[in-house]
């Protein structure tokens, strides 16, 4: 403790001085928020500026690059960045599925299930997109110890309708999208490890402190990200996120829905980081007066009550958030049937009776009493080739094709490298008010190589979720508009034609048995000497 002490007063000095002298601005901040089944989630935000700063000229990247001097941006980071001209950046690595009808759309929209990375890049005559896309992917894969580098040409597709620009524009070349996704990756200690690598004050202080690798692994959903966009107002942002959804009820021996830091994290936070323009925690505060959260007299803005660490007098370092329910003996979870707290509930399956063929099943629930207008999202490896004959869109048993417009559909092709691309539907639906929409294609299922099977062959493959996105509101649309992000589906799992790959084994072990047979006999006859021995009594 007295070593980080040190370190923290000389990055106080070193860094506070170069930081104004660089234009470097660094602000974090925790969001908790109670959820309706007893759950409580957690958002973390750290948000570095480089003020004035513009993303590298693609065009240049045959020159020698200006020389970069961080003092809180990360430099392994920027030089990513610098490397691949790289003007936006979007990477999420998240473990489970997040219940969008119980918990509402999360603080961070990118909660698809394993990896996913996405970045706009400008169009360059040195290199081409694809070439700085595969350096890209292989950096930060040896950057957050993710198996980021097989994320190629099979799963890399360019949906810009759904992934848009979230910054500004830069004007020297045309910018081009690449996407992919990875469901079966696992989020794990040694993703964490180079993500809080990234920080100002590592964990050694401020809100990162509290980030309790074996707390936040064991939360029923959990999630890390790392966005990189441009404004040209403001400069280059990096914006590092670490969402998790914690259970104190389970972990309550009196099933209560109490928490508080120490609780969730067991952790505590001794000090502020000293590098930090802004640092606070806000709390969601419920419905109802039945609750009392200590400390008392935070701020209070439109339902927010928000603890400043760094300048506000009543917080005290180290001091304990909490949230406590006195007159509640243990929580009492909601009957069913709830009532979704988003608009829109999304269900996905897929099912059949073979391994050759199946179907593809999407229903949209539209829970509010307008007509609402969104994106559909479909991208599938070349496991599964979609039937867009046998589409069919469905409400109460009765096909109503006119609520589907704008579909596009690039099916699976061949590639130089012999590697079939991915597929990508894409789709505009309008869905009535209180009404649920079907959605149902036929789709085949590949016949595989025995060599490219994965080791746990009989598990079956895992399928990116679809995603629903909103559309830009027209003057002429009337259809309801409110603010929300992209919904991210759960991940299906499919079964392809898996031959027996037991059949090796039987095989050995019933050659090996003959063998041993026949030579074991062949050896006696061969080797051994019979003689008549006479008994003697």
């Amino acid at each position: 403790m007295h070593r980080a002490s040190v370190w923290i007063f000389l990055a106080h000095l070193c860094i506070t001085s170069f930081a104004l002298y660089r234009g470097e601005n660094y602000r974090e901040d925790l969001r908790v928020q109670p959820l309706r089944d007893g759950r409580v989630s957690t958002t973390f935000s750290f948000v570095t500026v480089l003020e004035s700063a513009v993303p590298r000229n693609p065009n240049a990247l045959g020159q020698l690059d200006e020389s970069q001097h961080y003092a809180l941006f990360p430099l392994t980071l920027g030089q990513i960045l610098r490397e691949y001209a790289i003007t936006e950046l979007h990477l999420t690595l998240n473990a489970g599925k997040w219940n969008y009808d119980n918990w509402g759309h999360p603080h961070e929209a990118g909660v698809g299930t394993g990896a996913e990375l996405w970045a706009w890049m400008g169009a360059s005559e040195v290199t081409t997109v694809d070439e700085r896309w595969s350096g890209l992917r292989n950096a930060l894969s040896g950057l957050f110890c993710a198996s980021l580098g097989s994320l190629d040409s099979r799963r890399t597709l360019s949906p810009t309708v759904a992934f848009p620009l979230s910054g500004s524009t830069p004007t020297f070349s045309p910018h081009e999208l690449r996407h992919a996704s990875l469901p079966s990756e696992n989020v794990c200690t040694e993703n964490l490890t180079p993500f809080l690598k990234l920080l100002p004050c590592k964990s050694h202080a401020g809100l990162a402190a509290l980030l309790n690798p074996q707390k936040v692994f064991d939360a029923d959903w959990h999630g890390m990200g790392v966005h990189v966009t441009w404004k040209e107002d403001t400069g280059v942002e990096l914006k590092l996120t670490l969402q998790a959804v914690f259970n104190p009820v389970r972990t309550s021996t009196g099933k209560r829905r109490d928490w508080n830091l120490q609780l969730l994290f067991d952790r505590s936070i001794e000090q502020s980081c000293p590098v930090a323009s802004s640092s606070s925690i806000t709390v969601v505060l419920p419905d109802g007066k039945d609750y009392q959260i200590t400390p008392e007299n935070p701020v209070h803005v439109d339902g927010l009550a928000i603890y400043d660490l760094s300048s506000s007098p009543n917080f005290t370092i180290p001091s304990n958030i909490a949230m406590y329910w006195p007159s509640e003996h243990s929580f009492q979870y909601p009957l069913p049937p709830l009532t979704p707290v988003t608009p829109l509930s999304v269900k996905r399956t897929i099912h059949g009776t073979t391994q050759t063929r199946g179907v593809l099943s999407v229903s949209v629930t539209n829970n509010s009493p307008q007509e609402i207008s969104t994106g559909y999202l479909e991208m599938m490896p070349a496991l599964l080739t979609l039937w867009m004959h046998t589409l069919k869109v469905e409400i109460n048993s009765q096909i109503r094709s006119d609520l589907l417009s704008g579909l596009k559909y690039h099916p699976p092709s061949p590639q130089s490298n012999d590697r079939p691309s991915p597929s990508m539907l894409q789709a505009v639906l309008r869905i009535p008010p209180k009404t649920t929409l079907k959605i149902s294609m036929e789709v085949s299922k590949a016949f595989l190589k025995y060599t490219e099977h994965p080791p746990d062959a009989m598990r079956g493959w895992d399928l990116p979720g679809a995603v629903f996105f909103p559309l830009p509101q027209s003057s002429h649309d009337t259809s309801l508009s409110y603010n929300w992000e992209r919904i991210y589906t759960p991940t299906l799992l499919v079964d392809l034609p898996t031959p027996d790959f037991s059949m090796p084994y039987n095989v050995i072990i019933l050659s090996c048995t003959l063998m041993t047979l026949i030579f074991g006999s062949v050896f006696n006859l061969l080797t051994r000497k019979w003689v008549v021995m006479e008994i003697q009594e």
